[in-house]
């Protein structure tokens, strides 16, 4: 059949729009799969951004819910003990109920348990904003168990009482109460003293005046230094230009008061006395009695000490206008020495006591360790003698100047390490940090003493220490060394033995318990072997014997010398007699 051109062309375009249209249709088809994959890829990326972001919020919500808990934990913690604290404020209210039946108001608290540290900051007194930034730069955050008592009722304008052992904080107790009593008034150095403070010796004034300077730091008024050792003149220049803050030792303070011109104390408004009992025992007992009567009646006394004796209640009664608060932060406790404190004593002979402190010292060269001796040539004498045997060592006495003790002092204090000898004038009040042992090379002349010398260490809020009176060494053949060797041809180290032992001996005769330390019963020769001497050495001793007056008057008159003569002053003695050193 034959097929026209027309009908040819006609197919032809037909077939080609068919072919169009499938090519369309299968374009229209493939499309939506070619987006739907670039869909499902984009999908997936957000997906997994949104699973990281989602285990990081997962993990932030676990940490709010730790601090939540850890909040809610602080916040349990934080209201016991809140609630154990009004507890015990309402049993020290009950407890000052029964004691006001006494003659003092008291307030006491139970730091037996709590230890001398109070849980009261500083924060809560109302002071004054340079007192609390001076405050602040010492370090001080909460304040001691005589701190948090003594304070307030100072600051109120009382007069106060204080017992407290050595190391529980009572510098700080009444001077911060001086300092705002003088800031408060507007004191000014044309208003000249407004505060004295008195210690009984010289280091613990210097420590004192060193706290009040740091006090001082954000404030105005003027401080200064009455010691004796120091230049009178200049005291005297100091004192007449306006000291507002006076700290002293009793001597040279009524020096002032009798002498120097210009000193201003008529508008005297406080008087601090520390370590009462201590400025009585070093013989001030006229000197203070003298002071308290030129300076004016109207004023704030505080008086604080470390041990309540029949001279200090004296002395209170003679200083205070009024009834005072007493404050008694040890009150029921059994122990006068530091808690921290670890004891121990060992009985040596005389003969091995340089052997003995050699060993240990050598032993102990990486702590801080005090020996305590009962004279300044003992000090002398063992402070040359070890440093001859390349045993490094500071020393201090009272025969030293002024600047060299306060020198050595401070050179200690700073000291990391490091050996001091001394006697008792860094018994009491004194606060060097960080004292590792106490070595008594000669036992203290009362047994209080012996209080204040272990009071050097173990102080403050937990710290440890360790107090030793003997010690056992093994080098016994390092004394025979020092007799041969050392001392007997080196005139200078003999001339010193020589006097530290007179002065063992003379310091010995003077103790207060002699039917214990009876000089009569010594052994001499073990005595001059601990000074390093094969046999005693002849020094005058002009020690007086135990006959009476009464004797001696007999003998006299009688001429009964008992074989005694100025040419053989020892005589003969009756059989039993234990004397070895008589004098007619």
């Amino acid at each position: 059949m034959a097929v026209t051109e027309e009908e040819h062309n006609r197919a032809s375009d037909s077939t080609r729009k068919k072919r169009k249209r499938n090519r369309k249709k299968k374009s229209i088809e493939e499309t939506p799969q070619v987006e739907e994959e670039e869909n499902l890829e984009e999908y997936d990326e957000e997906k997994e951004k949104l699973e990281e972001f989602g285990e990081e919020e997962e993990k932030l919500e676990e940490d709010n819910g730790n601090s939540e808990e850890e909040e809610e934990e602080e916040a349990v913690e934080k209201s016991a003990a809140m609630e154990k604290e009004k507890k015990k404020k309402n049993k020290l209210k009950i407890e000052e109920k029964e004691l006001d039946e006494i003659g003092l108001k008291r307030e006491t608290t139970a730091s037996g348990s709590q230890g001398i540290m109070s849980s009261e900051a500083f924060s809560t007194l109302p002071i004054s904003e340079p007192t609390m930034n001076a405050i602040k730069d010492l370090g001080f955050q909460y304040m001691t168990q005589i701190q948090a008592r003594g304070i307030p009722p100072l600051l109120e304008g009382e007069d106060v009482l204080g017992a407290a052992r050595t190391g529980s904080g009572k510098t700080l107790a009444f001077l911060v109460p001086a300092v705002e009593l003088l800031y408060n008034i507007r004191f000014t150095p044309r208003n000249g003293t407004g505060v004295i403070v008195i210690c009984p010796t010289r280091e613990l004034a210097i420590q004192t005046h060193a706290v009040a300077k740091d006090l001082l730091k954000y404030h105005s008024q003027t401080l200064g230094l009455v010691i004796g050792g120091s230049a009178r003149r200049g005291e005297a220049e100091r004192i007449a230009k306006g000291v507002n803050l006076l700290v002293a030792t009793p001597g040279r303070l009524l020096d002032h008061l009798q002498n120097t011109k210009g000193f201003i104390y008529k508008n005297l408004k406080c008087l601090m006395i520390d370590e009462a009992d201590r400025i009585l025992e070093a013989n001030f007992e006229e000197e203070m009695k003298q002071i308290i009567k030129i300076l004016p009646k109207v004023r704030q006394t505080a008086l604080f000490s470390a041990t309540q004796t029949k001279k200090v209640e004296d002395l209170a009664r003679l200083s205070f206008q009024s009834t005072p608060v007493y404050i008694d932060v040890d009150d029921g406790r059994r122990r006068v020495t530091n808690e921290g404190l670890q004891q121990g004593y060992c009985i040596v002979p005389s003969a091995k006591r340089f052997i003995l402190l050699y060993s240990f010292l050598k032993r102990n060269l990486s702590k801080k360790v005090m020996v305590f001796f009962s004279s300044c040539n003992s000090v002398k004498f063992h402070s040359e003698l070890l440093r001859y045997i390349q045993i490094d060592c500071l020393d201090i006495h009272g025969k030293q100047k002024q600047q060299k003790r306060t020198t050595t002092f401070f050179d200690f204090c700073k000291a990391e390490k490091g050996i001091l000898l001394c006697t008792d004038v860094a018994a009491r009040g004194l606060d060097i940090p960080s004292v590792d042992w106490i070595v008594q090379y000669d036992p203290p002349d009362e047994p209080k003493e012996y209080i204040h010398r272990v009071g050097r260490t173990a102080r403050g809020e937990g710290a440890k220490g360790n107090a030793l009176l003997f010690l056992i060494p093994e080098e016994l053949q390092f004394l025979r060394y020092l007799k041969d060797k050392l001392v007997s041809n080196n005139y200078y180290l003999n001339k010193s033995a020589k006097d530290a032992y007179r002065s063992y001996i003379l310091a010995y005769n003077s103790h207060s318990m002699k039917d214990i330390f009876n000089v009569h019963r010594l052994d001499l020769k073990a005595v001059a072997a601990s000074f390093c001497f094969t046999s005693p050495p002849k020094v005058n001793l002009n020690i007086d014997s135990n006959a009476s007056k009464f004797r001696r008057k007999a003998r006299r008159t009688e001429g009964g010398r008992h074989g005694f003569s100025d040419s053989n002053p020892y005589g003969k003695k009756a059989e039993g007699d234990i004397r070895q050193f008589v004098r007619h």
